[in-house]
Parts: C-alpha cells; structure tokens; sequence
C-alpha cells in the first residue's frame, strides 16, 4: 500500500514524513529540533536571536542529538537594512527617540509590579550573548549566515527575507534552502533566486506572519510556484490540517503552535500552561514585542498598546523597548503578561507532550483523514 504522507519533500529533505518544525525563536532548540527530526521530521532550530557563538553552539549541540538532517531558522528582513541604508546615506531621517516608548515601558512596569533586570538597552548597547552585535541589525543577521555557512547546516530557512546574496556559498554546501512567505509576490521574489521549498504561511499562523488566510493563501502560492514545493503553515495544529493542506496542492507543512506545548520546547512552563489553558479567540495580532505585526496570546502588555496613542517602533528598536518587559514577566512567571507566541489552532492542544507523540498523532490523524475521502 502506498504511504500517504510520502511526497518530494520527504525525499528532498531525506526525512520520513512531510512535517517540518517552524522555526520559532528560543522555543525551537537543539532538544527540540533533534526530537522531531528523530522521530521523521524535520527539526528546525529557531535561531533569530542567537549570536553567532551561540548559533554555533546550538548547531553543533543538535548534531550531538541526531544524526538526521535538521535545519537552522533566522531572519533577514529587508526593513532593517533599508532603514540602515538610509542612516548610511544620510536621507533625510527623522531623528528616532526611544524616550517615550522607555517611559510607557516603564510605567507599565511598576503599574503591574514588575522588577527591572537591568537598565533598558539602547541602539549602542548590546546582549552579552550577540558577541557584541545589536540584535535584529544588518551586522547580526551578516554575522549569523557566516556561521550557517561554515557550519554547513543540511537546511537553511530565511523566516523573513531573501538569502539571495548567500545562495552560491548555501548551494555549494549542498544547504537545502526555504523562505517563509505570506504573498504569491514574495514567493515568485524568493524562487527566482533558485531556492528549493517555499512556505505558505497564512493569517492563521503564530508570530510574523501574512494578512492573507491560510487557506485562501496555500493554493494561490501552489499555482505560482509550478514545481517547487510548497509547505503549508498557520494553524495547522492536527493530522487534518496536514491532510487539508495536502489536498490544497502542498507537499507537506511546517508546524508551529503545536510543538510549543512539548516537553522539549525552549518556553517556560508557565507559557506552555497557558497554551492549554488558550482557545481559538486568545490572539491577537500586535507590533509590541517586535515592530512587526506577529500573531501572539493576547496580554496586559498587547492591551496597554492596542489602548495607547503611541506606537510601537519599528524592528529592531521595538524590542530594546519590550525586551526588559519581558524578562521581567518571565521571571515573575505572569502568563498575563507574556504568555507567549502562538497561531489560531491553539484550541486544538489539550496537554503537554513529548514532541515525537505529538508528531505521531499527526501522522496518525493525516493517515486516517486522507484514507476516509471519498467514503462519506
């Protein structure tokens, strides 16, 4: 009998079965990436916010766990450089103040009884951690690809942007390449630079994700992308979202949300508690945590900015803002105000489980979902 969930994508990524794990920043880490990828998958670190030592570290930690391919997630959003083109080039630029945006901060903190960790960062300073590079800057991003590119990671996944100007050195590894997308505009952008899977991530999705829904996006990129396989992704949180994503036209799906509430997920467990205890209406999307519109559990913190007058900054100056909030909240465990990032399929998760169980149950679901069409 022909298995069901065997598709390009298995045998272009050499993995059992067509789910890959998306690569959620400080949530998909070593332990978990290994852990999907040994139990069919793909595991993907979530690396957006690793410096290049740490990136390092992480890379060769997941090969210690595994000997199956994985795949390492970072950002290269074109919104950064532009605005740091313009700095360089000296265009007329509106100074930016972080004043304001420190004090709401700040005011929000002592309002709900949070204790500041340090002193708020600034434009110069820098995380002990990013090798003396500002998290979310051109020289970060440049600084982390040096690193997947010596490493020679099996996969490479862009969660924003075009890896364009690494492709020569990514394809002389042999670096499978993906790009995560939410328009048929950005696919058609990201193909022509010769990579290998897109990922349709609609609406529905958790963290930066598209305007479109998830099942209006899925089939449109499909169609454009002819042969290049497509993963679905947004709120695919069971064996039937697989199955409805195979049907649109997809080779397989990258999986967030779901993976969240695993024993190996990098997140506290008061967060993972909270995506138990979450139902389809508990996100929102908001700018609050990093500049750009991201699909999070909704918070004091997301509220405090959906009510003020102020906006939030755009990346990376939003998180020099948010950051401290969020230290403080993690080490007070206040689910109220970081509960976390998580996509619209969260009222499907009922326990936290071991990562190879909750794959298993997608396999199972997607199996029986795919077997039963055409029997009602």
């Amino acid at each position: 009998m022909t298995e069901p969930l065997k598709t390009s994508i298995c045998d272009l990524l050499n993995i059992e079965y067509p789910i890959v794990l998306a690569g959620m920043g400080g949530a998909s880490t070593p332990e978990l990436a290994a852990a999907v990828s040994n139990a069919g998958g793909l595991g993907v670190l979530g690396a957006a916010a690793c410096g290049p030592s740490r990136l390092r570290d992480w890379i060769r930690r997941t090969r210690e766990l595994t000997d199956k391919p994985f795949g390492v997630d970072t950002l290269l959003p074109a919104s950064v450089r532009r605005q740091q083109e313009l700095s360089v080039t000296g265009a007329p630029q509106r100074e930016l103040s972080l004043d304001d945006h420190r004090a709401f901060a700040q005011a929000f903190m002592e309002e709900h009884g949070l204790e500041s960790e340090a002193e708020p960062r600034n434009s110069e300073s820098v995380e002990d951690d990013n090798d003396g590079l500002v998290l979310f800057s051109e020289p970060f991003f440049s600084a982390q690809m040096e690193v997947i590119v010596e490493e020679r990671v099996p996969v490479y996944a862009a969660g924003l942007g075009n890896p364009g100007p690494w492709m020569d050195q990514l394809k002389a590894n042999g670096t499978k390449v993906i790009c995560v997308v939410g328009a048929v505009r950005h696919a058609l952008q990201v193909a022509s630079v010769g990579i290998d899977i897109v990922v349709a991530q609609g609406h529905d999705a958790g963290g930066h994700n598209s305007p479109v829904g998830t099942m209006a996006l899925i089939p449109q990129v499909v169609d454009a992308m002819g042969d290049l396989p497509v993963l679905a992704a947004g709120g695919i949180a069971d064996g039937r979202g697989v199955a409805a994503a195979l049907m649109l036209g997809a080779k397989g799906v990258w999986v967030g949300s779901a993976f969240l509430a695993s024993t190996e997920a990098g997140i506290h467990n008061f967060q993972k508690q909270a995506l138990v205890d979450a139902s389809e209406e508990s996100t929102v999307i908001s700018k609050s945590i990093t500049g750009k519109p991201c699909r999070v559990l909704r918070s004091s913190w997301t509220m405090a900015w959906e009510k003020d007058e102020l906006k939030p900054l755009p990346m990376p100056y939003q998180s020099m803002i948010s950051d401290p909030v969020m230290a403080a909240a993690v080490k007070g465990q206040r689910a109220d105000i970081y509960p976390g990032i998580a996509g619209q399929g969260i009222g499907m998760i009922k326990a936290v489980r071991p990562a190879a169980d909750i794959l298993a149950d997608y396999v199972r679901g997607a199996r029986t979902a795919l077997a039963s069409r055409g029997t009602d």
